[in-house]
Parts: structure tokens; sequence; C-alpha cells
């Protein structure tokens, strides 16, 4: 009986946050002016610093521009249909669109994964091989990683979404989400959804036990090689060179652990679409103002990108 229930499903409504009608203005006010500012505004003035400053045109602050425009699309992945989540009733997607926005989601955030740990291999070279840092660490070396990061990151997400898109429903089109994620998919199917749900497991599992393995064990050499400096300075100085970017790590996996570890059915949603929040929104608006407030050279760059007219306003607002 339940073979004649199952449905291949046009469209989803996202159930977003549902509150009262004035909340609903309210946090988009907010979200909206987070987006505008703290993600496209951020982002653009440090890509444009990194681009024109003679200065800058060195390998960790590539990676940076680069860390940027990806935390631009990647954002600019979930927060507009979350937006109009908050002023559409019902909020729909296609089926088409749905698994577009999981597509570029899962890549973007693989290939934030890869390009973290290339960064924690920029910040190892730094401090434990400061010598041989532009030999190890050449621009087309940089290029080369940056690449690799883009292209790993979109190939895994390929298998990843086929498998996903395979899932079949009985009817239900509601996704307990802002945006088209991998749990509250998986939890709408009725059929046996293993072979999707392993998929997208073992993917994760390879992703975090090779990229993070590789980022945490640059940095125990990193703290390891710090300990070994003899002067108070030298220590400070070598652990301000990966304070942001740790800092960046931290948040980033701790967020994603606790998601995607588990995909199937989470069964406290709405806990989960907070968690969703940090990495999706918060995460990606903070890492430029962690990677601002922790480095001197980018702060005295953007002020003189940003001086003119607006210079004050951005120079207090940005840093």
């Amino acid at each position: 009986m339940w073979k004649e229930n199952i449905t291949h499903i046009s469209e989803f409504t996202l159930l977003g946050f549902p509150t009262s009608p004035w909340l609903q203005v309210l946090l988009f006010l907010l979200f909206l002016i987070t987006y505008l500012l703290f993600v496209l505004l951020e982002n653009l003035v440090i890509i444009l610093t990194v681009w024109v400053t003679g200065s800058l045109h060195k390998p960790m602050y590539y990676f940076l521009g680069t860390m940027s425009f990806l935390e631009t699309w990647y954002m600019s992945v979930t927060v507009p249909k979350m937006l109009a989540g908050f002023l559409l009733c019902p909020n729909t997607i296609s089926f088409l669109g749905c698994m577009t926005q999981l597509y570029f989601f899962i890549s973007l955030a693989c290939t934030e994964c890869v390009l973290l740990a290339a960064m924690a291999y920029d910040c190892y070279v730094a401090v434990c091989w400061p010598l041989r840092y532009p030999v190890m660490v050449t621009t087309g070396f940089c290029v080369q990683l940056t690449t690799s990061s883009w292209v790993s990151g979109f190939t895994i997400s390929t298998a990843k979404v086929y498998f996903i898109s395979q899932v079949t429903s009985c009817g239900n089109n509601i996704l307990n989400h802002f945006f088209c994620d991998v749990s509250p998919i998986l939890k709408l199917a009725c059929m046996d959804f293993s072979m999707a749900e392993m998929v997208d497991f073992v993917l994760a599992i390879v992703i975090l036990v090779f990229l993070l393995s590789a980022t945490a064990l640059s940095y125990a050499f990193i703290v390891s090689t710090t300990l070994h400096i003899p002067s108070a300075t030298g220590q400070r100085k070598a652990f301000c060179t990966c304070a942001s970017h740790l800092s960046v790590v931290v948040i980033f996996y701790t967020a994603v652990i606790f998601i995607y570890v588990r995909p199937r059915a989470i069964t406290s949603f709405n806990y989960n679409k907070l968690i969703s929040v940090i990495y999706a929104v918060f995460t990606p608006m903070l890492n430029p103002i962690i990677y601002c407030l922790r480095n001197k050279k980018v702060k005295d760059a953007i002020k003189k990108t940003t001086a003119g007219g607006r210079s004050l306003f951005l120079r207090d607002f940005l840093c």
C-alpha cells in the first residue's frame, strides 16, 4: 500500500522560522543588513584591498582574498532564499532549485574545508620553516592549492547530491529548514535511503578525517615549534601569525561536525536550524572580522583603500 503513496516531488516548502508577523519583518531586516554590510561589503573591501595593495601580494593574503570570495558565494547560496521566507508564505522552491542550492552549498562548504587545510599548511611553513617559506610557498603553488580546493569541493558534492536526489518521498514536501540541506531532505524519505545516507556519511568522514587531521597536524607542529622559541616576543609573534586562522577553523568545524556527523533524521530540527544559522550565516560573517582584527597589515591596508568620502565609516565599521 505504501508504494502507491510514493510521489516524485516537484517542489518543496521551506518552513523557515515560523514566528509572529512583526518578528518575521524584524528578522528580515536583521539578516538583510547582516548580508549586505557584513558579508557583501566586508568581503568586497577585503578582496579589493588585497588586489590593489602591493604589500599584500603574498601567499597568506592571496588565501585571505580567496576565502573572502568563497564566503561571499557561500552565503549568497542560502541567505536570499532565507530572506524570502520571512516575507513569503508559503516559501517554495522547485525540486531542481533545491538540488541546485544543495549542490552549491555542499560544494562551497567542501571547498572551504580544503582551503582551510591549505591555509593551515601556509601557517605551518611560515612558523616552522620561515627561511624556506619563499621557496616552499610560491604564488604558483598557492594557485595550485586554491584550484585543487575548488575542483575537489565541487567534485565531492556531485556524488553526494546525486544519491540524495534519488530519494523518494510519500507526498510530504515540507522541509523544516530555511534552505535545502541534507538531513531535512532525508527525513522526508519513505523508501530505503541507506545508500544516500552512507555516501553522505562516508564522504563527510573522509573530508573530516583527512582535512581536519591535516589541519590539526599542522597546528601540532606549529605549537611545538612555538614552545621552543626562546623569547616571549618570538612566541607571541608566531602565535599571532596563525591565531585568526585557528579561530576560524575551530568555529567552522565545531558547527559542521555537530550537523553532519549524523545526517539522518535529527529529531530536534528547531535546535538544528539555530546551529545551521551559525555555520551558514554567522561564521562566514565573522571570518573577515576575525582576520581584520588580528592582522595589522590588513587593517592598515583597508584604511588606505577606503580613504576618501566613506573612509571614516568603513574604518570604524569594519575594523
